[in-house]
């Protein structure tokens, strides 16, 4: 028999003990299947990720070492593979459909098979029976990932048809960057259907009720290490909890830390430690909303890990969290403003919190007289060296992913796993139609 045959009859066989002692949670108090369920997606968080942020979070005054939130909800692993067309290695797209719907498919597509016809996914499920639906991500609104939940396309190139389809989702919250793929025309679509438009943060706390398009950036949100509000992912997470949790049928909410895998892309370690500590945060408000509200399961997990990175390189025993902790900008925009500034030495220094070498000064000094470009990756090369952070490529690897689980049901999630199957437990706690 298949997994989704007979999934229901190993529901109701098993005793299911959630994960509660993790939480804090009295065991009384929680049904054995969630109201609520939350999926998070740490976009390219490979294990050396949520390793290398204990180690960034370690303080050195003391003898142990510091749990995380992803120590403390860590259930199992997840292959990640896509179908067998596109060979091993996953992308965000064809990882977001097994997420979203339990198949595989091509990389590429978003929630449609090998044929290209449309996959059902949870939150079509969801609204089919009276639930609340949401995405929160740091990328825009029509990337590959929260795309994958709301919409069917063939490429998830097709932001300008994705961001259209996005209106007939019905989704209760949408928010996110990707404001150029929505035009005035469009924008005035979803008023009309009862959306509340934003485009600025500070009309967050105006936001009573669904439903609500939020779009805070051209394209991302900002980055971390540069934003003067590193809070936003949690913010918008605790945002949208508000909203969908006035559903009484419950809701079902993907949120995304979208830039983790952008900043593994460009190997850049610093700017990846900054976005694993804003998803971070934004787990522990998820985990905080499920010590209040029992009937919530939280499931979190990387649709692949990106950059194959190391901790530790070049033969070194070693890796210098202090120094990636004094980085006070990113290369981008430490780049930036060294080529905009002929005395651009000093705040090349400042910005990466260390005293620089002659050697290394005429390095960047040669980076910088070839451009922008140049420069950024001398940065970041010389941060990798400086810190013992290795990486394999600027792409995805093939290496299974963590699985975090709280609530009812967390035990489901337990173990080695398939990504599809993620998606295959979440569908089967979903209520009954009526």
């Amino acid at each position: 028999m298949t997994f989704r045959n007979t999934f229901t009859w190993v529901l109701s066989a098993l005793a299911i003990l959630p994960l509660y002692a993790a939480a804090n949670i009295d065991i009384t108090d929680a049904p054995s299947r969630p109201k609520n369920m939350i999926i998070m997606v740490g976009d390219g968080m490979g294990p050396a990720y949520t390793s290398a942020y204990r180690y960034f979070q370690d303080n050195p005054d003391t003898e142990e070492i510091e749990q995380t939130v992803f120590d403390r909800l860590l259930v199992g692993m997840a292959s990640t593979y896509p179908a067998r067309e596109s060979g091993y290695v996953t992308d965000s797209a064809a990882s977001a459909t097994a997420l979203a719907t339990g198949f595989k498919s091509y990389n590429g597509a978003i929630s449609v098979d090998t044929n290209k016809r449309p996959l059902t996914t949870i939150m079509q499920m969801a609204k089919a029976r009276g639930m609340s639906t949401g995405v929160a991500v740091t990328s825009q609104v029509n990337h590959a990932t929260p795309a994958a939940f709301l919409v069917h396309n063939e490429s998830r190139r097709n932001y300008d048809a994705i961001a259209t389809d996005m209106l007939q989702s019905d989704a209760d919250v949408i928010l996110g960057g990707g404001q150029k793929y929505f035009s005035e025309a469009l924008l005035g679509q979803f008023e009309a259907k009862g959306y509340q438009h934003i485009n600025d943060l500070a009309q967050l706390e105006s936001i009573t009720k669904p439903k609500v398009i939020g779009l805070f950036a051209e394209v991302q949100l900002p980055w971390v290490i540069n934003d003067t509000d590193p809070n936003t992912l949690s913010r918008l997470t605790q945002k949208s909890l508000e909203l969908l949790s006035q559903n009484d049928k419950g809701f079902v909410l993907l949120v995304e830390g979208s830039l983790i895998d952008w900043a593994g892309h460009n190997n850049d370690i610093a700017t990846a430690m900054a976005e694993m500590h804003s998803f971070a945060n934004a787990m522990e408000v998820v985990e905080q909303y499920v010590r209040q509200h029992p009937d919530t399961l939280l499931v979190a997990t990387a649709d692949h890990n990106t950059g194959g990175l190391s901790i530790g390189a070049n033969g070194e025993y070693a890796w210098d969290t202090e120094l990636l902790k004094g980085i006070s900008a990113s290369p981008s925009n430490i780049s930036v403003a060294a080529i905009a500034n002929e005395e651009w030495q000093a705040g090349v220094s400042k910005s990466l919190g260390f005293d620089l070498t002659a050697e290394e000064l005429q390095q960047l000094s040669n980076a910088r007289m070839q451009g922008n470009e140049a420069l950024q990756i001398a940065l970041k090369k010389l941060i990798d060296i400086r810190s013992h952070t290795g990486w394999t490529t600027s792409g995805h690897t093939g290496s299974d992913v963590q699985v975090f689980a709280v609530g009812p049901a967390a035990d489901l999630f337990k173990g080695n796993q398939d990504n599809t199957q993620i998606a295959e437990k979440m569908m089967s706690l979903l209520p009954k139609k009526d």
